[in-house]
């Protein structure tokens, strides 16, 4: 039996993912989780062949979550699962260890397939993303640019952001004024707004 642990915040869609899995004849779903931490303790405490990973997560995003799991638990093969196709999340997946990256408009049946595929050594990419990734190019931004980019999400001012990242207010203002420029927006708020749309953040 390949055994899976499920990741998925909303519990309509984990239940759901259990309920197909389980009709599969060689596939048993040995744990459940609704946030990235959550998923982590339950994979050290279940030993699963397959870590099947939402990104979008309370806590600990799925990303996060995959290398920490990865980490613990080398023989467990990671595959993430999201509603959100975006380039940038596919190259951060496959860094953080992830040997699938799928979305979740694809066949159920092909979800089965592809945890036989990952068992068997295979990497599995849903290949429209992988395109996309390819054309789209690395990402651009340093970890610091990232950092500050994120604390801005919520609008905070630069003194604020300076002060929870322990930073100076002008490195703060030389790390967004780099951000923007390298996002090619014409400010912060739309920095942000490109930064997620690519899966930067």
């Amino acid at each position: 039996m390949i055994r899976v642990m499920l990741a998925e915040d909303q519990s309509m869609i984990r239940g759901a993912l259990a309920s197909l899995l389980g009709l599969e004849p060689d596939i048993e779903v040995v744990g459940e989780a609704a946030t990235g931490d959550e998923a982590v303790a339950v994979a050290v405490t279940t030993k699963p062949d397959i870590a099947l990973l939402d990104i979008e997560m309370p806590g600990m995003d799925g990303i996060t979550a995959a290398g920490e799991i990865r980490r613990r638990l080398p023989d467990c093969q990671v595959m993430i699962l999201t509603t959100f196709g975006r380039p940038g999340y596919l190259r951060r997946a496959m860094e953080a260890g992830a040997a699938a990256f799928l979305v979740k408009d694809s066949p159920a049946r092909e979800l089965a397939a592809a945890i036989r595929r990952v068992l068997a050594g295979e990497r599995v990419i849903d290949p429209g993303l992988a395109a996309a990734a390819l054309s789209a190019g690395p990402n651009p931004l340093s970890a610091r640019e990232r950092d500050v980019l994120a604390a801005a999400v919520d609008g905070s001012t630069i003194s604020d952001i300076a002060r929870r990242l322990h930073l100076s207010e002008g490195t703060v203002r030389n790390y967004l004024s780099s951000a923007i420029q390298k996002t090619a927006a014409r400010n912060r708020i739309e920095a942000v707004q490109r930064a997620q749309a690519q899966g930067w953040l």
